[in-house]
């Protein structure tokens, strides 16, 4: 199936190179192969278009039947079945079979890998957070060992969720090489010319957003008895280790990477428009938040757009009172716009002699594209010096992505919120 991106620039040369054929008709030098060839493109454009409706339209669909991204392996498997903590105990006796050897055998193929490779899909569906941590019989995942357990009831830590995906970012899973989307800057311009007077030409522009993978790596820690004893209640625990010291990394990395061997997020990008609300800081208003708002609509951003901040900032906006000392209320502080909450957001920012000071995004989050080239390259380590003396193992977890923006007027920030 052809991928939208393809179809796109392919579409975008086509029309390149009609605007060229015009040029020469309207200087009166156009010949009769040109004009032949000007109709054959228009007819490609045409099926293109087609093409390109179609893609998007099952691209849509399958947001709607999966909005978790279904990388690192072919999406019509069903990987119900599939069990991680089945996979590592393959790897760590020698034997990977059934479902999970089936699919290690596929995602390997042409590729380098360290140990497992487990679908993007299967570890990346809900969870989105992020931390290192060990899992043993003995301490707290004690509970976990084979008595009856109730997998539904266990009780996780809390963690933030992913934010940019919940929010609608585009999700490109399945890629092999680097990855370069044209862009168009300039568009060509109409002008009033006087009778029997001659037009002025204008040129289209394009430049390219580029993305190429960056490696996240994780780690966690838990005892060989407790792979062993544990009823299915690890699994879910074990697939929510791995996948959230995955996801936070790359959350927090659409926000604010800051690029070299991470992605530039969202607040790194440069000419990211921005509202100042003071040399130091100061409280964020309801006016302030229109302020944001029109940033991106008077550059002409006419997707769906929504505010994505930190919890202290929410603190901050439901404290809000206008001058008669009534509460404005979440959505008419956020002047009716969809908002999201999300701690990756950072509240840790310094301006001037200010410091703690929170972010505030407004931004139209399909122009964020996530990329994913591999699946997650699982390496079960039970030799390392922390755990070979207690037979137990560490699991290095693996994954290559990118983040970029389309456009950096689909965003604008406040970056000096005292929330």
């Amino acid at each position: 199936m052809h991928r939208l991106p393809d179809l796109m620039e392919k579409r975008t040369g086509l029309v390149a190179e009609m605007s060229g054929l015009v040029a020469k008709d309207l200087a009166g030098t156009l010949g009769d192969e040109e004009r032949a060839r000007f109709e054959t493109i228009d007819s490609d454009v045409k099926a293109l278009d087609a093409k390109i409706d179609r893609a998007r339209k099952v691209e849509a669909y399958e947001r709607i039947a999966d909005a978790s991204p279904v990388t690192g392996g072919p999406g019509a498997r069903d990987l119900r079945g599939y069990s991680v903590s089945r996979a590592l105990r393959g790897s760590l006796g020698g034997r990977l079979d059934g479902l999970e050897g089936e699919m290690h055998a596929e995602l390997s193929k042409g590729r380098e890998t360290r140990g497992i490779m487990i679908p993007v899909s299967v570890l990346l569906g809900d969870r989105r957070a992020a931390e290192t941590r060990a899992l043993t019989t003995g301490g707290s995942a004690g509970a976990l060992k084979g008595t009856d357990l109730m997998s539904e009831a266990f009780i996780d830590r809390l963690r933030p969720v992913m934010a940019v995906e919940r929010l609608g970012a585009t999700v490109l899973g399945g890629l092999a090489g680097n990855v370069d989307i044209p862009r168009l800057t300039g568009s060509a311009t109409a002008s009033w010319v006087a009778e029997d007077g001659a037009s002025s030409r204008s040129d289209q522009t394009f430049d390219k957003v580029s993305l190429s993978p960056k490696t996240v790596a994780a780690e966690t820690q838990f005892s060989r008895r407790l792979m062993l004893q544990s009823n299915p209640a690890i699994e879910g625990v074990v697939r929510n280790d791995l996948s959230t010291i995955l996801a936070t990394a790359l959350d927090a990395a659409a926000i604010k990477g800051g690029g070299a061997n991470e992605p530039v997020g969202v607040l790194a990008t440069a000419g990211l428009q921005t509202v100042a609300l003071g040399t130091n800081g100061a409280a964020p208003t309801p006016d302030n938040m229109a302020d944001l708002i029109a940033l991106p609509r008077i550059s002409n951003v006419s997707s769906p757009a929504a505010f994505l901040t930190n919890e202290k900032v929410r603190k901050v906006a439901m404290k809000a009172k206008d001058t008669t000392s009534a509460y404005y209320g979440i959505p008419q502080f956020f002047q009716n716009e969809p908002v999201a909450f999300s701690n990756s957001v950072p509240s840790n920012l310094t301006k001037g002699t200010g410091t703690n000071l929170s972010a505030v995004i407004y931004g139209a989050w399909s122009d964020l594209f996530i990329a994913y080239w591999s699946a997650v390259d699982v390496l079960v380590n039970p030799y390392h010096q922390d755990v070979a003396s207690k037979g137990g193992v560490l699991v290095h977890a693996f994954l290559d992505a990118d983040i970029a923006p389309r456009h950096p007027e689909s965003f604008a920030a406040i970056v000096d919120a005292i929330a």
